[in-house]
């Protein structure tokens, strides 16, 4: 099993190139589910994940294409035949953006046999409110033997509210909505960049979609999808890891290949926290770091508040900053689990319920350290660049599901950092 070893103390400094957006890449990838027609999409990111959903759309019978060379970043998908409309539990398993497959499927197929999502252990993520929808839109699902069996002859357009707002449902029934009968009117929906690239995506494929970045999306139903050639976003957690990177080090690093529309409330806190960042046109954004950080309280927000997916790497930013910061997460239950790691390695951090509280600065000392889940990682890797000592930080194959080949990319800037181990997904190396 792959660990890093990452010896701290070196500030960052030099440019990092942003990947595209892996929680873009999946619904787009899933959406190519809902044409009989080839569907081509750039900016792939090379991360586990991808991998997955290929293997499930090939289980399927779709003939997915991965590049290589300087083109690996593209790969073309073609579903003319969906031989199996059934998500396998063992393909499935480490990946809860597998339930993306049930809305299209429904839409295109008219059945469905997906297994129940797995992926990473940060608390509940019910797709519940996918299969309200559904069944709203005229689908029969039953829950047996780990699966959700869905048949509908064809969906029918509605009117959704969502009890609360959910990133993946709003996109799942987004794509079941584009082949429905008549118009869906969606409320309460997310807001997140990814959900607005799917749309985009969607649209380009032929289907009539208003208001996708907004709380209130209306869709009018089309009979048939055709291909689409679109380009993926860049991920904004990814550069907002690596920001924080840059400031908790002390380093001076630019970011290009990013958007820095949607990285707003990352680059407040940072700025709040003492961190000088300056945006550099419209997909470049220089973090410079050196002074002293100061402690800033964050509250996890749906989109365009500040993210979840980005808690535990600010958390490791709060251990170097001078005071108290409160963390307070509001969106998963259980996404604390890389505070013990961060303890073991002298970090001042008291958990109650949703909120923990951040004491320093801490001086980190090197430490044998092991992820729970895909952002847990980055935590623990920004811990050690500043960490006094060589680290060990085990169970990677987590950050190997959401981070393109981050070792390389840190080491251009600086970073002593080395994977050992024996295996790492294509595109890791």
């Amino acid at each position: 099993m792959d660990k890093f070893v990452i010896r701290g103390g070196n500030p960052l400094g030099g440019t990092i190139r942003i990947s595209g957006a892996k929680n873009s890449a999946l619904p787009c990838m899933a959406a190519a589910i809902l044409t009989e027609d080839e569907i081509t999409l750039e900016n792939i990111p090379q991360v586990r994940d991808i991998e997955t959903e290929r293997r499930l759309l090939a289980s399927m019978g779709a003939v997915v294409e991965l590049r290589e060379g300087e083109a690996r970043d593209r790969t073309t998908i073609c579903c003319h035949t969906l031989s199996d409309p059934l998500a396998k539990y063992e393909i499935v398993k480490t990946m809860r953006a597998s339930s993306l497959v049930l809305g299209p499927l429904i839409a295109r197929a008219g059945m469905a046999r997906v297994a129940m999502p797995g992926g990473c252990a940060i608390g509940g993520r019910p797709i519940d409110l996918h299969i309200k929808g559904l069944e709203k839109m005229g689908a029969t699902i039953a829950q047996e033997h780990g699966y959700l069996e869905a048949r509908a002859e064809r969906l029918r357009g509605t009117r959704l509210v969502f009890d609360k707002i959910t990133v993946t449902g709003t996109e799942d029934l987004l794509m079941a909505a584009v082949l429905a009968e008549g118009e869906t009117e969606m409320l309460n929906c997310a807001r997140e960049p990814e959900v607005a690239d799917l749309a985009a995506l969607l649209t380009a494929m032929g289907a009539k979609i208003e208001g996708a970045g907004t709380s209130t999306i209306r869709v009018q139903g089309v009979s048939r999808l055709h291909g689409a050639r679109h380009r993926i976003i860049p991920d904004r957690i990814e550069a907002g890891t690596y920001l924080i990177a840059g400031a908790m080090t002390g380093g001076d690093l630019t970011i290009t290949g990013c958007d820095p529309s949607h990285l707003g409330a990352v680059i407040a806190k940072l700025e709040e926290a003492g961190a000088r960042v300056e945006i550099q046109g419209p997909d470049a954004v220089r973090v410079r770091g050196g002074g002293k950080l100061r402690a800033a309280d964050i509250s996890t927000e749906e989109y365009p508040g500040f993210p979840t997916d980005m808690q535990a790497q600010y958390m490791a930013l709060a251990t170097q900053a001078e005071g108290v910061s409160l963390v307070k997460e509001n969106i998963f239950e259980n996404r604390f689990m890389h505070v013990q790691e961060l303890v073991r390695m002298g970090a001042n951090i008291k958990v109650d319920g949703s909120t923990a509280t951040v004491r320093g600065p801490s001086p980190l000392s090197a430490a044998a350290v092991m992820c729970s889940d895909l952002r847990a990682s980055a935590s623990l890797v920004l811990a050690a660049l500043v960490a006094d000592g060589e680290s060990i930080v085990d169970r990677i194959y987590h950050m190997d599901r959401g981070y393109e080949r981050i070792e390389e990319k840190l080491r251009s800037v600086g970073a002593q950092i080395q994977r050992v181990g024996n295996f790492f997904p294509s595109g890791n190396r």
